[in-house]
């Protein structure tokens, strides 16, 4: 017989492209997986993997198992997750891939109240700015902030329907170098940039009574958008240059005085995030117990 702990060891690596980032897919170590797929190996009598320093990329015989392990490994998921729907309350884990903004502005609303309603379900929460495949990263669900999604994903909206794309600088730095009154004026000023994981850094945008402005400002400072976010709002407090972000991210320095809005007429509104899982496969207790808890209005 098989071990199925062996078998999803297979399924994490090869999904991953290696045995760092299967295990951190998983929730596993590296050598645990590498181990499981040693055991399955020489069960086999085969290789399943040609390994080098630099990949590890599924044999002929690897791409065979795996085409036909995906479609039964959900099934013996789906079987065990109709047993779930008989506890009184689900039990299991969830995993979400999220937006650094998500966690920092939707979900601290949300998974305190959620986790105390379901005391047996273990959520995990990866930050992630990264477009992702949820099932190849081992996830159940994600949260995105546009609702063109794929085929076959759901979308489900979660938190605020309405956000806005805020700018702001510290008094300081204004009392020196003006207040802006037009977005084309901060092409005369230092501003705070963010530049995606991709490498693309999106122009700024602002809308008044149909007037679009897209002006691309430059700056002292470009951070990594979501884990350096947080450097570059200390920077703009600190006087470096104007910032623009999320306005639920700046409101608690607006209200302490730290930092100053401005040209807030022209901010742009946008719609707010979706949560978004597959629709091909059955949805796993966990996951059903979250939509329906964001559904009920409890968010």
């Amino acid at each position: 017989m098989m071990n199925l702990s062996d078998l999803n060891a297979f399924v994490a690596v090869a999904h991953a492209g290696g045995f760092r980032d299967g295990a951190r897919a998983s929730g596993s170590s590296a050598s645990g997986l590498s181990e499981a797929v040693r055991r399955l190996e020489v069960q086999l009598g085969v290789r399943l993997f040609n390994r080098t320093t630099r990949s590890v990329v599924p044999t002929e015989a690897g791409l065979s198992l795996l085409e036909r392990l995906g479609p039964a490994l959900s099934e013996v998921e789906a079987a065990l997750d109709v047993v779930n729907g008989f506890r009184d309350r689900p039990a299991g884990s969830l995993r979400l891939n999220v937006p650094v903004s998500a966690a920092r502005l939707i979900l601290p609303d949300i998974v305190p109240r959620f986790l105390a309603a379901y005391p047996g379900i273990r959520l995990e929460v990866i930050a992630d700015e990264n477009f992702v495949d949820v099932l190849a990263a081992g996830c159940d669900a994600g949260i995105r902030y546009d609702e063109r999604l794929e085929q076959d994903m759901i979308a489900v909206p979660i938190g605020p329907r309405v956000q806005r794309f805020a700018t702001a600088a510290s008094p300081a730095y204004l009392d020196r170098h003006g207040r802006p009154q037009h977005p084309s004026d901060l092409l005369g000023h230092a501003c705070v940039r963010g530049r995606f994981a991709s490498g693309a850094m999106l122009p700024w945008e602002f809308e008044r009574e149909g007037e679009v402005v897209r002006i691309d400002p430059t700056g002292p400072l470009i951070v990594r958008i979501g884990g350096a976010t947080d450097l570059a709002v200390d920077a703009a407090i600190a006087g470096t240059g104007i910032i623009g972000l999320f306005e639920g991210w700046l409101r608690p320095h607006f209200e302490s005085g730290a930092l100053e809005p401005i040209l807030e007429p022209w901010w742009q509104s946008f719609t707010g995030p979706f949560l978004y899982y597959p629709g091909r496969r059955l949805v796993p207790a966990p996951l059903r117990a979250f939509i329906d808890f964001i559904k009920t209005g409890r968010t």
